[in-house]
């Protein structure tokens, strides 16, 4: 008798028992309500197959959909191929295209070639994509020898991916194969063209946008207004690689197994340093008194914060910092959550009225005491620093509602500059496989929490998806109020990073339900070799995770 656990998405439905060994699809089906929602079927925590797959042993199967963190990423990864399929039926030898970054609910895919890419072949890859859908066509995953995946690729014109298995491979390629047409991915993606039907392409500059549904509903959001402001970011900071000569991690690789990588990363801090001394200078030369910062979990804001009061005090200006944490209310009026728990993170949180009172006054050239929190009383305190604001004095206050209005209401633009800090990572493994910023962030994350704050990678990963979700109310829709977008990814970070993730991560068991997260960006860190964290400065953005900043301690 073989005892078979089922969920789905993460949550128990049922235990059955089968008498001999069963296809998925044979022990599912039935019992999971809406079985055409499931992307993929993850067994034992441990790896992802679709309901073909034979269970011979005593397992747990969770079907996956949309709704699941993993699962969202399966379907939009998933997206990406049936485009790249699409673009290669309509396309070969004409145009390239590769899938640049994020922006807002989708990616921002450049295409290249000589001819001009038009509205009509962006409904023509549309078209093409839907008619993959309808066929509904497996996506199977096939390891192949190094000479036939060379043979496969070189038939599809892929000399990026060449170049990779020319790099790490020695004995077989994965590939995806659907219909004729291959590609390698690094994450899971569906079982079946049939269930990433909902999908949008919009025409964007020199490219296009493939627009995921929204998660709340499964159906692309309509009207809507794209983030302009980050997405010059984006494009910025693309210039910046083609500036370094860097695109692709087998980019960075190349300049560690030349001995480059030192004179690599001076240069790419040095441009940092430029970007924040600029941003300091205008400040100056704005004479605004109020300077907000505001970003995403690990987006480097402590740091940026520091560098950029440096050069502040360059440009002549004396920056006093007030800490929004200071004014959060006392711990009997703040707001709950839905679970009865305090919510620390919503704006309603703080005492905007005291705030405001104290920024209006210093603007006014009153002295003001500042509130120190009592965080294990939970009460506000007299804390008996006073503060009053000279001719080259400029507040500077960092915290999650930066670029929220409600946080100063009362005080005009005119007397505010807004800096948002994100890091618009840019690095691909390939052409067609990105890496998201999200997963820079979170292995910046993950470091950091083990160092400075005793948690685990496990449990940082347990709090990933509440972060996120946070983010997305407090954070991202305020964005695009910013004067200045500071982009703090590093191109080299994820070698420096690299073996403090691997340590932390490698800890995680099999049995855990973080384990094929973990095994993810394992993989990721294992396509970029090791950089010696001797030659990076010690006020990069980088030491404030990995350690060693002279602005800790």
């Amino acid at each position: 008798m073989i005892k078979v656990e089922l969920q789905k998405d993460d949550i128990y439905v049922k235990t059955v028992e089968i008498d001999s060994p069963m296809s998925i699809k044979e022990v599912v089906n039935g019992y999971i309500p809406e079985y055409h929602d499931i992307l993929s079927f993850k067994v034992n925590n441990e790896c992802y197959h679709n309901d073909t797959y034979e269970i011979t042993a005593d397992c747990l199967i969770n079907s996956v959909t949309y709704k699941h963190l993993e699962g969202k990423r399966i379907y939009q990864d998933s997206v990406i191929f049936l485009m790249t399929k699409a673009f290669y039926n309509l396309f070969l030898n004409k145009f390239k295209v590769v899938v640049e970054h994020s922006i807002d609910d989708g990616v921002f895919c450049e295409v290249f070639g000589d001819l001009e890419f038009t509205e009509k072949d962006v409904l023509n890859i549309k078209q093409e994509m839907l008619r993959t859908v309808e066929r509904q066509l497996w996506i199977d995953k096939i390891s192949y020898t190094w000479k036939e995946a060379l043979d496969i690729l070189e038939r599809q014109s892929r000399s990026d991916l060449i170049k990779n298995i020319d790099y790490y491979s020695s004995r077989t390629v994965n590939l995806y194969k659907c219909g004729e047409y291959h590609d390698f991915f690094s994450r899971p993606l569906a079982d079946n063209t049939k269930n990433i039907g909902v999908f949008d392409v919009e025409k964007k500059n020199k490219g296009f946008i493939l627009h995921f549904p929204q998660s709340s509903t499964f159906k692309v959001k309509e009207n809507l207004v794209h983030s302009q402001k980050v997405f010059k970011a984006h494009q910025n900071h693309d210039k910046w690689l083609s500036l370094l000569g860097v695109h692709k991690i087998l980019d960075i690789n190349s300049l560690v197994d030349d001995y480059k990588i030192s004179n690599f990363i001076l240069h790419e801090e040095a441009l940092h340093e430029k970007n924040i001394a600029s941003i300091a200078e205008e400040i100056k030369q704005s004479n605004k008194k109020i300077i907000l910062i505001a970003g995403p979990s690990s987006s480097g804001k402590t740091t940026f914060s520091h560098r950029l009061g440096v050069q502040l005090q360059v440009a002549g200006l004396k920056p006093i910092i007030i800490g929004l944490d200071d004014y959060f209310l006392d711990r009997t009026m703040t707001p709950r959550k839905k679970d009865g728990s305090y919510d620390f993170e919503t704006i309603k949180a703080l005492n905007l009225d005291l705030l405001n009172t104290h920024l209006k006054n210093l603007l006014d050239g009153k002295k003001v005491e500042l509130p120190k929190y009592n965080f294990s009383r939970g009460t506000s305190e007299n804390s008996k620093n006073f503060i009053k604001l000279g001719e080259n004095d400029v507040i500077v206050m960092e915290g999650i509602h930066g670029l929220n209005p409600e946080l100063s209401y009362q005080i005009p633009d005119s007397e505010k500059v807004k800096i948002y800090v994100t890091a618009l990572n840019q690095l691909n493994i390939d052409n067609h496989n990105r890496i998201p910023t999200t997963d820079c962030r979170k292995l910046r994350r993950i470091v950091r929490d083990f160092y400075y704050r005793g948690y685990s990678a496990e449990e940082t990963l347990n709090r990933w998806k509440s972060v996120r979700d946070g983010e997305n109310k407090n954070i991202f829709p305020f964005q695009e109020n910013a004067d200045y977008i500071f982009n703090s990814s590093l191109t080299y970070e994820l070698g420096c990073i690299k073996s403090h993730a691997t340590k932390e991560l490698k800890k995680i068991h099999p049995n855990s339900i973080n384990y094929t997260e973990a095994k993810r960006l394992l993989l990721l860190l294992s396509f970029i070799k090791d950089i010696p964290e001797k030659y990076v400065p010690n006020n990069s953005i980088i030491r404030e995770f990995i350690g060693g900043s002279c602005f800790r301690g």
